[in-house]
């Protein structure tokens, strides 16, 4: 396979004060192959809209670099880098919020037009409005010239979010970071999205990194594609979405798979329900000693799991878990 597009190497973020600063994510290494589906899952809190945001440019790591096709984006000269601009016109991303990631006193051909006429990808405002056409005929929009005029707040939460991901593709990108990008739109809207930015991949040979906290739309979206389950600041466990649906390693992707709901009543009732000795996730001000998720885990162990961390290992080829039992167990 090709090498990677985009590339994490060891990433972490802290905020706030030195006395009181939090890891929001911690040594996270991951790398996304060109025209591929790569899905961040987790509770809310696991950092995984943070490392989005650290790949898309967005945030500076604290520590760790991001390298885009090889070469890292962050240099001495930050920002004012001449292939930082490049980069960021590569790597957009589609917001969670499409109420909020609009400005509401802007019309959608306005909206639109400006990264078109700010980096000077059409001749002129006849030629963007052109363009501006054919970007809402791809998002499903149509007929175009109901929308051209109208203003965030006259559209529906489903059609704002096809603006959202139109105003991502004006500048041509090679990657997209979706960031929950179906989460704030009704469950029969949600499909009709998905299928949007599948057709996008197929269309435009874009490259996805999906975050979601949704299991399920990640199955549904990324299928040929890898699935990396976060928990607090870092990843536990790492496969193609095949294998970590069908084999889940660590015991909080169990859980996730677990609390899915089957389509069959029938189904979801007998599914067997993973235990957590706690319900409650760790504070970033006291994390646990060791693995994370010792507090809350079934196969915990005393005296391992409390006192030594677990490295993401390989134990199946391209299926990574961090848990001592699991590598133990499926490691051999």
């Amino acid at each position: 396979m090709d090498e990677y597009i985009i590339e994490g190497r060891h990433l972490t973020k802290q905020f706030g004060p030195r006395k009181r600063r939090i890891t929001a994510v911690d040594d996270v290494t991951l790398g996304i192959h060109p025209r591929e589906v790569f899905c961040l899952v987790g509770e809310s809190g696991c950092g995984k809209t943070t490392t989005g945001k650290m790949l898309a440019g967005l945030l500076k790591p604290t520590m760790g670099e991001v390298l885009y096709r090889g070469k890292p984006i962050w240099t001495k000269e930050g920002k004012k880098a001449s292939g930082f601009r490049d980069f960021r016109l590569s790597v957009q991303i589609i917001h969670q919020d499409p109420y909020a990631s609009l400005n509401p006193a802007h019309t959608v051909q306005d909206i639109l037009s400006v990264p078109l006429l700010r980096h000077r990808l059409v001749d002129g405002r006849r030629t963007a409005r052109e363009r501006v056409a054919e970007l809402l005929e791809t998002v499903g929009l149509s007929p175009v010239g109901d929308f051209l005029p109208k203003y965030p707040h006259q559209l529906s939460g489903g059609q704002r979010q096809r603006v959202v991901i139109a105003r991502a593709l004006t500048v041509n990108p090679s990657v997209l970071v979706a960031d929950e990008a179906v989460s704030m739109v009704d469950v029969s809207t949600r499909v009709g999205l998905l299928r949007l930015l599948g057709g996008l991949r197929e269309e435009l040979g874009e490259t996805f990194l999906f975050i979601t906290h949704d299991l399920a739309v990640a199955k549904f979206f990324a299928w040929d594609g890898r699935i990396a389950v976060m928990y607090v600041g870092s990843p536990v466990e790492l496969a193609p979405t095949p294998d970590l649906i069908g084999s889940p390693l660590h015991p909080y992707t169990q859980a996730l798979l677990a609390a899915v709901p089957e389509a069959d009543p029938e189904l979801t009732r007998s599914k067997e329900r993973v235990q957590l000795r706690s319900q409650d996730i760790p504070s970033l001000l006291a994390l646990p000693s060791g693995c994370r998720f010792h507090p809350r885990c079934p196969i915990y162990e005393p005296g391992l799991c409390d006192v030594e961390r677990p490295k993401l290992t390989m134990v199946a080829p391209g299926h990574y878990v961090a848990c001592h039992v699991a590598v133990r167990e499926y490691g051999k």
